[in-house]
């Protein structure tokens, strides 16, 4: 039997352990994309309210909202009239307190929803800012405790997540080189006899090199179907995550396992015939 037939198993050995490392780093991914996803989605739920002065006309109130609509901060918006909100206020409570006072006092209001980006302490003041120039507004209204605790918890989160990655990040690297070195091994005497038959190094390198972009690819394209049957199985069991898809992130992140798994396999697999070529034939042993 031959080197090249001896050294088969370790090959595909290597593939699994190469994908099993990259399906471990894609989950990682995954969650950190859906808690991506997460955050913008809480962000996004946040209302502002602006209230409008007592006897504002309903056309008036139509073109505040016409002008919001325009601004790039503004994902959706609409207007709540000052009876509305009373039974708002009834469904919500229960109680019909316009029976109890004999007028309303609620004000009629313009509320609308942020893209996640403004979700923040200094693009709501600027925001709200804005809004204040209509002479029709009485105030602005949002959350402002919930959106600075959201924010720091989130920073927080994403510190916690983004340094799990970065370890995680640099364990893949080392067990990939470990267990493409491993299967090295196995070829270090036919590396060493196409050396003293006199093959030059880049002759010997190069079918390895060649090798291992293959095994690389089909090792990152099993952990990227692994992932995707884990993605879409979370999915079937729990719809609401379909809400939080990031398809740009997602392809980025199969093609970065894909790349990934290529690029440490070559070099770890350039690195090892280099190493081999230079130990002396007792060393081999």
């Amino acid at each position: 039997m031959s080197s090249g037939q001896k050294s088969k198993p370790s090959y595909v050995y290597a593939i699994i352990g190469v994908s099993l490392v990259l399906f471990l780093l894609g989950t990682l991914g995954w969650l950190v994309i859906n808690g991506r996803g997460l955050t913008r989605v809480f962000k996004e739920d946040i209302e502002v309210q602006v209230i409008l002065h007592d006897n504002t006309r309903a056309e008036m109130a139509q073109k505040l909202k016409d002008v919001l609509d325009q601004q790039p901060f503004v994902r959706q918006s609409d207007i709540t009239t000052r009876e509305e909100a009373a039974k708002d206020f009834e469904k919500e409570w229960g109680e019909d307190f316009t029976q109890l006072l004999d007028f309303n006092p609620l004000y009629s209001s313009v509320n609308f929803y942020l893209y996640s980006d403004y979700v923040n302490k200094d693009s709501l003041a600027k925001i709200e800012q804005f809004v204040k120039q209509s002479n029709i507004v009485r105030e602005v209204s949002y959350p402002t405790g919930v959106i600075d605790k959201m924010n720091a918890n989130f920073r927080k989160i994403g510190i916690i997540l983004g340094a799990i990655s970065l370890i995680l990040f640099i364990v893949v690297i080392i067990l990939i080189d470990n267990t493409v070195r491993l299967a090295m091994f196995s070829n270090r005497f036919l590396i060493k006899t196409m050396q003293m038959v006199g093959a030059t190094r880049w002759f010997i390198t190069k079918p390895f090199d060649q090798r291992a972009i293959i095994n690389g690819l089909i090792s990152g394209i099993i952990a990227v179907a692994g992932l995707w049957a884990v993605m879409s199985f979370a999915e079937s069991q729990l719809p609401s995550l379909k809400a939080l898809h990031e398809p740009v992130l997602l392809a980025v992140l199969m093609l970065g396992m894909i790349l990934m798994g290529i690029l440490i396999s070559v070099v770890s697999t350039h690195r090892s015939v280099v190493k081999y070529l230079r130990m002396h034939v007792d060393d081999l042993y």
